[in-house]
């Protein structure tokens, strides 16, 4: 969508005026060139904003008044999806958050309107942080069993995934070249084209060399698609690329929990929760963890805390005083 913008004749969703689209195609090159946002997170603030726009009937920027920003929040609060399901807090706040960066925009660029410090965000609901234990991490990986190039690919990927706790758009994007394996780390470009370096365990390493050591072509990527027969490789998208893709590594995450016998919902994010869980229950400091997932923030990496919390609570009850059995 952001690419369609950007060209000499834009298409403009219907409803929205020219006055308000060209400010908000300017508040996208912001986010491009000033911000250095990617791609992805561009196209998402142009969706928020246009629903923004056609939901509040917004056709001049002094049109965005309090009042209209409280109406645009309830209709958000009472919408349902297809399924009937309401719109999810964090969903509602986070289309909140874009308004206000636009709004700041608009006020760095002495444009009219409603100061963003009016807008309240409002407080977000604690993140429920879905993990596994050790031994269903144990288990999902050893579901992964053979020497087949696809398996050994599939076991490289769960071990990659849970070893440096990569997000599945950076594992995807990994190439050959850039996973030091003799020195079990290297590095990596996150959210906002953030460098971070990661680092192997001997188990991921190991499955790495085996995967790569049958590897026969000459493609670039870390993980591509493996050919299903003898006419060449499993195109995705329609495209001559054979990088894979991460809906297919979602695909095979669920498919080895299956296998494995593992009843949660699992994600590659789900071992990226595992992975940051692990690493504080085993007695990690939170800034360490945050600068291993990559957090701008340490506030994102306190989703992780009540899971701890909890740990300790168990250490409290299974050590503490235990020779006060009696009472007092």
């Amino acid at each position: 969508m952001y690419n369609e913008i950007m060209n000499t004749n834009p298409t403009k969703k219907a409803g929205i005026t020219d006055s308000i689209h060209l400010l908000m195609r300017r508040f996208l090159e912001h986010l491009e060139i000033e911000l250095d946002r990617s791609p992805r997170t561009i196209d998402s603030y142009e969706r928020s904003l246009e629903k923004f726009f056609t939901m509040a009937g917004i056709r001049e920027p002094e049109d965005i008044t309090i009042q209209r920003v409280r109406e645009y929040r309830i209709r958000l609060n009472r919408e349902t999806s297809q399924s009937g399901e309401p719109l999810r807090k964090s969903t509602q706040t986070y289309h909140v958050v874009v308004l206000r960066s636009f709004l700041k925009y608009l006020s760095k660029e002495d444009v009219a309107t409603v100061p963003s410090e009016k807008i309240e965000v409002g407080k977000t609901p604690t993140r429920q942080v879905d993990f596994l234990e050790l031994d269903e991490v144990e288990r999902l990986i050893a579901a992964a069993s053979g020497t087949s190039l696809r398996v050994l690919r599939d076991r490289a990927i769960l071990e990659l995934l849970f070893s440096a706790g990569l997000r599945v758009s950076e594992l995807t994007s990994l190439d050959r070249d850039s996973v030091n394996l003799k020195k079990g780390e290297f590095s990596v470009r996150g959210k906002g084209s953030k460098l971070r370096v990661v680092f192997l365990s001997s188990d991921a390493r190991d499955a790495l060399y085996r995967y790569l050591e049958k590897r026969s072509d000459m493609d670039p990527a870390l993980f591509i698609a493996i050919p299903v027969s003898k006419k060449g490789f499993v195109r995705e998208r329609g495209s001559t690329d054979i990088r894979l893709t991460e809906r297919s590594v979602q695909r095979l995450v669920k498919r080895y929990a299956a296998k494995a016998g593992i009843v949660k919902d699992v994600h590659p994010h789900t071992l990226r929760h595992s992975f940051a869980t692990d690493l504080l229950q085993n007695g990690a400091d939170i800034r360490s963890v945050q600068a291993m997932l990559g957090h701008a923030s340490i506030t994102t990496t306190q989703i992780y805390t009540h899971v701890t919390n909890e740990h300790l609570r168990e250490i409290h009850e299974a050590f503490h005083a235990k020779k006060k059995k009696g009472g007092r």
